[in-house]
């Protein structure tokens, strides 16, 4: 434990661990060390079959921009109604979100088409629920391929906790900047620049030369970094030096769907770019 007589005095954990009041930070209102509901709140339900509780953050982008795409592509099944989620004031612990994902974070998706309405959470399966939906879009259907595609998927959903809860943090959201902390996960941030770079020297996308739901999940993180769009860091990580991530991040982002995309349930930015909700597609145009 801190010594309040001493504050350059090295933190000695206690023998049994327990939250500090306040423990400060961006997001200390929402924090805390257990799970379940904090209210009962039921969630809105709109016109069509999918319905998509987020926000505009990384992860949320995943989802929305595969909706964009599968409508690009002519599923018009795909049409969806998309509810802010504001996470800043504990939306995601109320009832109704916690029935969605017990693990209170965004996004959760409700399929409605069925008879029996089927919850999904956690961003990287939404991408694959959404693509077997639809037949198989945006995912190779040869194994090889196919296996590649979840290779750096999973990558994605492994290694994005290390640049956002970890470097993001630290660097951006923490109530003081601490040397050893930010030095350990701007190393580790930048080891996995350095790994999209390699891979894509030697392929156009992600997964190969085709665009899939491994481009969807990664771009958001890593696009965004060395698009200078996340954490006001591009300079100190000196993201410059990732030519070949710049290259394919600006190949996405001229996609009209990712376009279209980022911008649902996004609270942040210039306003034209913030459609805080969107249920139906006139409302991004």
């Amino acid at each position: 434990m801190a010594d309040p007589t001493n504050p350059f005095a090295p933190y000695v954990p206690p023998k049994v661990w327990s939250p500090a009041t306040p423990s400060g930070g961006a997001f200390a209102s929402i924090n805390r060390p257990v799970a379940g509901k904090t209210h009962e709140q039921e969630l809105p339900v709109g016109k069509h079959p999918l319905q998509l509780y987020s926000l505009g953050t990384p992860n949320g982008q995943k989802v929305t921009i595969m909706l964009e795409e599968l409508l690009a592509a002519g599923h018009a099944g795909a049409e969806y109604d998309a509810w802010l989620v504001k996470i800043n004031e504990g939306a995601q612990f109320g009832s109704g979100f916690v029935e969605i994902n017990p693990n209170s974070k965004i996004p959760a998706l409700v399929d409605r088409s069925g008879d029996t309405p089927v919850r999904v959470f956690e961003s990287g399966a939404i991408l694959i629920y959404l693509a077997e939906k639809f037949g198989g879009a945006f995912l190779p259907k040869a194994i090889p391929a196919r296996t590649e595609t979840f290779n750096w998927l999973m990558w994605q959903m492994g290694s994005a906790p290390f640049v956002g809860g970890g470097f993001g943090h630290f660097y951006a959201y923490a109530p003081e900047k601490l040397e050893y902390p930010i030095n350990r996960y701007a190393m580790e941030t930048k080891r996995q620049l350095d790994v999209l770079d390699r891979l894509l020297a030697e392929r156009r996308f992600v997964a190969g030369d085709e665009y899939t739901i491994a481009d969807m999940a990664i771009w958001p993180w890593y696009g965004g970094l060395v698009l200078g769009e996340l954490y006001d860091a591009a300079e100190f990580l000196n993201v410059h030096q990732y030519q070949q991530v710049r290259r394919w991040a600006d190949e996405v982002r001229a996609r009209p769907a990712v376009q279209r995309g980022r911008k649902v349930n996004r609270v942040r930015g210039k306003p034209d770019e913030q459609v805080l909700e969107r249920h139906d597609a006139s409302d991004l145009d």
